[in-house]
């Protein structure tokens, strides 16, 4: 089952595919974006900061279920969107708004991608062009694009130990990619697969996309 979580921050570029089977929560101001998009979310999960009384109150005329937290607590809204969607059962969830002008909520929604609470699910960031996730040691996973697109792989705490990667340009096969060196950088589809396995460590994935298309 599939979670697609909207929040505030900026959706540009290429709407992705939304399912009517999926979940799709708003976070807080992502309820704007939502109305945007003509999706109705099954749930509103939030302080409510950025939104007016006059939208809450029309989030509650219509039915829509409303998780409602202090604005002083120890979760991001994001955070507290991301625990929801596991406990629905989501095994696949798409972020998106969760970039946008400020850097510090952006590097921490990019980091939730790791919180040990989602190992083994598969859980994506999308903004534009770009795809964001995580592969964990011991995890092989597979990206979809196209020729000429690109990956980046860049280890995050420590070295990334026994990389193989397969349909890229520049193939690994057992190899370390050093933590805070930029050799996983810009590698280059040669079809529309590519795999990533690591034995050891954490690597940030990054897709480039060029072609224009609708992301699944």
């Amino acid at each position: 089952m599939r979670a697609v979580i909207i929040a505030n921050g900026i959706i540009g570029g290429l709407r992705p595919v939304i399912f009517p089977e999926d979940i799709v929560i708003a976070v807080d101001g992502g309820l704007r974006h939502c109305l945007e998009l003509k999706l109705r979310p099954h749930t509103l999960i939030g302080d409510m900061d950025s939104l007016s009384p006059e939208e809450i109150d029309a989030v509650t005329r219509s039915g829509i279920p409303i998780s409602r937290y202090p604005a002083r607590k120890d979760y991001t809204d994001m955070e507290l969107a991301l625990h929801a969607a596991r406990r629905l059962g989501a095994d696949d969830i798409v972020l998106l708004g969760a970039l946008g002008a400020r850097w510090d909520m952006s590097i921490a929604n990019i980091m939730l991608l790791a919180a040990p609470e989602l190992a083994g699910l598969r859980v994506r960031i999308l903004d534009g062009m770009q795809e964001i996730s995580l592969v964990q040691g011991g995890e092989m996973r597979r990206f979809e694009g196209n020729a000429g697109d690109l990956l980046s792989l860049i280890p995050l705490k420590t070295d990334a130990k026994n990389v193989c990667v397969t349909g890229l340009e520049y193939p690994l096969s057992g190899e370390t990619l050093h933590f805070s060196a930029t050799r996983g950088i810009s590698n280059v589809f040669r079809d529309q697969t590519a795999t990533v396995f690591l034995k050891d460590g954490l690597l940030l994935c990054v897709v480039q996309h060029f072609a224009e298309g609708p992301r699944p």
